[in-house]
């Protein structure tokens, strides 16, 4: 059998920076094609994606996740080589420990442990992989889930491997994600000298009235499932770098995260009946990431239950947090839930995981699988 913490060190030796997988999907792929996976390669221009399954039946039992990373920073500022995987006082360090190789090395022993008890279990089992969700994810598991959907596949329920607890593990699960809508608005100038703002007109100074009034706003009051939608100011930029200029132009990147109260198409209107309102010139650009609620289901609760049995810890269900590749899973899946380990030091300097947490990570996703599919094979057989 497979050791999560030989896996998930053998993983975090991989430099995956987005878009390169380092081997990490053909490493893995491996493992699957022993346990009976049929293995599909689904890659796109520079990103690596893998769909694998066992079994042609329903209901389909998915495990999604990435193994791609974010960049580690200066190596000096980590304790140890962030691509050489460290075991210091009960914690392991690596680029990706949490976010996510962990979670799939928890994957696959939990599959092994699964099939290993019932080699003849009722329904499939899938892994879905990308080497591109840190990235732009435009390659990765959106163009996995198009290739499903085009030929009529769907998934029954869907565990994606996001590191999703606050305290210790098995606190919280991701039943959903609020959308995201960015906003990348130019306004428009007239370059000149500082001395003579009469013959200028300054950018910044007509923007911050109604940036102002973008901060303030109330955009909805949320509901049981989300909070209140939120606005934020994430850059801006204006001036040739000489003080002594007034800039022609002010660009300013925003973003909403929303709740399911709101729509982007709402949201975006409102937006320009408060630019329109100060009357100046501007341009805007959007991008949307929507939103996905997975109800109180099958999958919510065999994955609540296995977390109990196996921590001890009743978890509870949040939206909170940024997006995920759950959203475009949920295209063609009904119930998609996210678990996996602490989010503490996600994409910072010294990124790790317990190691006290790698075993119970692995028995919880297995519990899953028991609970979703094992009862279905001990039904069959009676």
């Amino acid at each position: 059998m497979m050791d999560v913490l030989l896996l998930a060190k053998d993983l975090l030796a991989r430099p995956s920076l987005t878009p390169d997988d380092a081997g990490c999907i053909e490493l893995i792929g491996t493992w699957l094609a022993q346990l009976g996976f049929v293995l599909e390669r689904i890659d796109s221009n520079k990103v690596s994606n893998l769909w694998a399954r066992r079994g042609n039946t329903h209901p389909l039992c998915c495990f999604a996740g990435h193994t791609d990373v974010v960049p580690p920073g200066p190596r000096e500022a980590w304790h140890s080589d962030p691509f050489q995987p460290v075991v210091r006082n009960g914690m392991l360090y690596g680029r990706g420990a949490a976010d996510m190789k962990s979670s799939l090395a928890a994957f696959v022993v939990a599959i092994e442990r699964f099939v290993a008890q019932q080699p003849q279990h009722q329904g499939s089992i899938a892994v879905l992989l990308t080497s591109d969700e840190e990235g732009a994810a435009v390659e990765g598991t959106l163009h996995v889930v198009d290739t499903l959907q085009a030929r009529g596949e769907r998934i029954d329920y869907c565990i994606v491997g996001e590191p999703t607890c606050a305290e210790r593990l098995g606190d919280t699960i991701k039943n959903g994600r609020r959308g995201s809508l960015s906003g990348r608005l130019i306004v428009r100038g007239v370059q000149g000298h500082v001395a003579y703002p009469q013959l200028a007109c300054n950018p910044v100074h007509l923007a911050l009235p109604a940036l102002t009034e973008l901060a303030q706003t109330k955009w909805d009051d949320g509901n049981e499932d989300f909070p209140p939608t939120t606005f934020q100011i994430s850059n801006a930029h204006a001036g040739t770098g000489a003080s002594n200029v007034i800039p022609g132009s002010f660009e300013i990147w925003f973003n909403f995260r929303f709740a399911t109260v709101s729509t982007p198409m709402d949201l975006e209107e409102r937006v320009h009946a408060i630019l329109d309102r100060h009357d100046f010139e501007y341009q805007l650009l959007w991008d949307t990431s929507k939103p996905y609620l997975t109800p109180r289901g099958k999958l919510v609760a065999a994955l609540a239950d296995s977390i109990t049995a196996t921590t001890g810890v009743t978890a509870r269900l949040s939206t909170s947090g940024g997006t995920s590749d759950g959203r475009f899973i949920a295209d063609i899946c009904a119930e998609v839930a996210e678990f996996g380990p602490l989010n503490t030091s996600i994409h910072k300097v010294d990124e790790c995981i317990a190691i006290a947490d790698l075993e119970p990570l692995a028995r919880c996703y297995q519990g899953v699988l028991e609970r979703l599919l094992g009862e279905i094979t001990i039904t069959a057989n009676q």
